[in-house]
């Protein structure tokens, strides 16, 4: 699926179901409704949805918050039927340009470190193993990969 076939824009609280579902699709512990509805009302975050240019369906979506030196990637997630298509990596992609001014903060994320698929496509977009947070995910017990992607814009513009 190229760029130009996927429609890109800010999540908003109608488009909460199908956030829901993905999620629940995605991970062992989901984020509740209010958790989405409370990153989606919040001025310091970003969400943006991946959607189907004709049925206008949810794709993937990627909630971000901005912190005092860092984007800190909160939740990134694909339909688990559209996975491997380049769907993750259009919304990291989407959000390095919708942050583009912002040449002093970095990104920062956490990953399980058994989530292979999400390092290597992490890796990819520039982003580096930095740390562990031993225990992190509360369903396991399972260590989180801390990742730092430097600022896009190092030298002076």
């Amino acid at each position: 699926m190229s760029n130009h076939r996927l429609e890109f824009r800010r999540l908003e609280l109608r488009d909460l179901n199908a956030i829901e579902e993905i999620e629940r699709a995605s991970y062992p512990t989901p984020w509740s409704r209010s958790m989405f509805a409370g990153e989606l009302a919040k001025p310091s975050s970003l969400s943006v949805g991946a959607f189907h240019p004709e049925g206008g369906e949810l794709l993937g979506y990627l909630i971000i918050s901005r912190y005092v030196d860092a984007w800190h990637v909160m939740n990134v997630a694909v339909d688990p039927d559209h996975r491997g298509r380049g769907v993750g990596t259009m919304l990291l992609e989407r959000l390095f340009e919708l942050t583009a001014d912002d040449a002093r903060r970095g990104y920062t994320l956490e990953v399980r470190v058994s989530n292979a698929t999400a390092i290597r496509l992490y890796e990819r977009l520039g982003f580096r193993a930095r740390g562990v947070r031993r225990g992190y995910y509360t369903d396991n017990r399972e260590d989180a990969l801390i990742m730092w992607k430097d600022p896009l814009a190092s030298a002076p513009t």
